[in-house]
Order: structure tokens, then sequence, then C-alpha cells
């Protein structure tokens, strides 16, 4: 007997020894699988996803976070819509058309990550275009799906131009800058952190550099959103909760440290290079994230009269066959507390 009882209590003290120097692996294996998708490569503005990965923020939450790249935000946008991401990270005019075009999608933007489009014109100083007038009649280049371009007619709506008086020169992505660094066209629409790097790589001093933002000439267009799958929302709200508080929460250690955040990119792709990414995010923050309204009301959210007009300005510009509703498109029953999500 007395053998049989120290038998049993060893066994079970070695269960529990089991349990408890395992523990990690078992809440990792009830942990729920979330595939999330970018709009673009690794590149600084990810630093914020990565960051909430690569420091536990999501495991916190439960959540088992894989972070692939993406093709573009019409792409992302079709990744969640098909399911095989629960959620992204997509142009929230991308959505817009997406809604448009596919009623009854019932995707959301949850989390309003840029407060404004980053889409900007970029020209050569030597070229004296200096205000949207001077557009008049110049030759543009960009790809037919690029942002700048498919919200051209707000731009020009905006500083009232005749959207028809420029001449577009359909690129790829990796010649549009090179164009404008020879000269052989006038000027170029691109994201504002990705094509001023960009004409910087190609030789074009910064003091030579012209811009004009889209944010900064009349148009209220928001940019990259949070977008969530109706499927998974529906299913697992706590889940969307929580992966938004990781991400809040690792977006404002981003704004204090992009130095430091920008680093988890270099982590995740040894190839970027640290510096160039580094400052891209600071771009990206500067100009896009922490803006007057975002200082104002938070990160994250958005102003319901301004959302509805901004979609309006897409559905127009892209010559949609309905104005989707800002309260379809944007759900912000997921956001954490304002409190939370202030930055200074």
């Amino acid at each position: 007997m007395p053998f049989s009882f120290t038998r049993r209590t060893v066994i079970q003290l070695a269960g529990a020894a089991f349990l408890l120097l395992n523990g990690g692996s078992v809440l990792a294996d009830e942990a729920l699988k979330l595939k999330f998708t970018l709009d673009w490569r690794f590149e600084g503005p990810a630093a914020p996803f990565l960051l909430a990965k690569s420091k536990g923020y999501f495991a916190a939450e439960g959540l088992d976070v894989t972070i692939d790249a993406g093709n573009g935000s019409a792409g992302a946008v079709t990744r969640v819509a098909t399911g095989a991401y629960e959620m992204g990270f997509a142009d929230f005019n991308a959505l817009v058309e997406y809604d448009a075009k596919q009623p009854g999608s019932k995707i959301q933007a949850v989390y309003m990550v840029y407060n404004s489009t980053p889409a900007a014109v970029f020209s050569l100083k030597k070229s004296a275009i200096n205000k949207p007038a001077d557009l008049l009649g110049k030759t543009l280049a960009a790809p037919v799906f690029d942002a700048g371009r498919k919200a051209w007619p707000a731009f020009a709506k905006s500083n009232k131009l005749d959207p028809n008086a420029v001449k577009w020169q359909s690129v790829e992505p990796a010649l549009r800058e090179t164009l404008l660094a020879r000269g052989d066209v006038d000027a170029i629409t691109g994201f504002y952190f990705t094509s001023l790097l960009n004409l910087e790589a190609r030789g074009v001093k910064p003091q030579d550099i012209a811009v004009m933002p889209f944010a900064d000439n009349g148009v209220e267009l928001y940019g990259n959103a949070i977008i969530v799958a109706p499927k998974f929302a529906a299913e697992q709200p706590k889940a969307v909760a929580g992966f938004l508080r990781a991400f809040n929460k690792a977006l404002k250690e981003t704004i204090a440290s992009p130095d430091a955040a920008a680093m988890t990119v270099k982590e995740r792709d040894a190839l970027v290079d640290a510096a160039l990414e580094t400052r891209r995010l600071k771009l990206a923050l500067a100009a896009n994230v922490v803006t007057p309204e975002v200082k104002a009301n938070g990160l994250g959210g958005v102003t319901p009269e301004r959302l509805q007009r901004s979609i309006a300005e897409t559905a127009e510009a892209y010559a949609l066959p309905k104005v989707p509703s800002g309260a379809e498109l944007f759900n912000p029953a997921f956001l954490p507390a304002k409190a939370e999500r202030m930055v200074k």
C-alpha cells in the first residue's frame, strides 16, 4: 500500500510538473490562429504589426497571428473578402470600391491607421509646377491601379481643374520615379513616403523635389485601415477587439520610438535597408498617422461627417455605381477606449 501511494503521488507530481513546464505550449495550442495580410511588402509602415507580434502583444490576447506581405490594397481586400485571410491592411478607398462593385460583401474597416491618404503629386522643381493649376497640359505617369491616379478626379475637383486636362502615361511601379528623374514625364502620383524615397534613391536631391500631397490640397480621403472579414467579426468579436488592442499598443510604442520599432522590419526581412525603412516609417507617421485630427480625437477612429464626404469623393472619382454608407464600411465597435488611443 505505501508503495502504491508513493507511486501514485509521484505520477501526480510528474503530471503537474509537465503542465507547469509546458504551459506555454499548451497555451500556444489553444491560441486562436489568425491570418493577416499587409497591403504591400515588409517596409517601415508595417512596423506596428510586426512589433505587436514580436513583443507578444497578440499572444497576450490569445491570438496566434501570421502576417504576410501583400501585392496592393485591392489584393488585400480580395484576400479578406474570399476568406483566405481573417483580417488585413488596405487603402480604405479600395474597400469603398470593392463594396460598391460587390454589394453585400459586408467587409468593414475597424481601425483607421492613416488619417489621410498618402497620395501626392511629385515633380522636379525645375519644371516650375508649384500649384495644382500648373499641372494643366502636363504628362503624369503612374500605374493604372495607383491610388493617386485613381483619385485624381477628386484632386482636380478640389482645385477647380479639368480632370481631363492632363495626359496619363501608364507605367510599372518600378519605372515611375525613374521616368520623372530622367525628365521623361512632367510629374507622377504616388504614396508620399514611397515615391519621395524612390526619387532620392535615383539620385534626385531632396531640395529638387516638389510635392503636392492630396491631403494638403482639399482632398478629404482617408488612407489605409485595418479591415476584417464579416464571418470572422461575427464569430470572433473578442478576437477582433483583442487584435486592435494589441496593435494600438504597438502603434503608440512605434510613434514614441520609431527607430526601435523599425528594427522589427529588419528582423522579418534581413534584406531591407534599416535606415531607409526607419525614415519611411517616420514620414508615414508624421504625414498620415499623427495628424491634428488624430491628436484631437485619438488613433483609429474617424469623423462620421468627413468619412461620408470622403466616400462620396471616392465614388465620384472612381465612377462607382453607388455611394456606400460610412456606417456600413467603418465599424468603431471594436476600437479600444478613446483614452487608450490618445497621442500628443
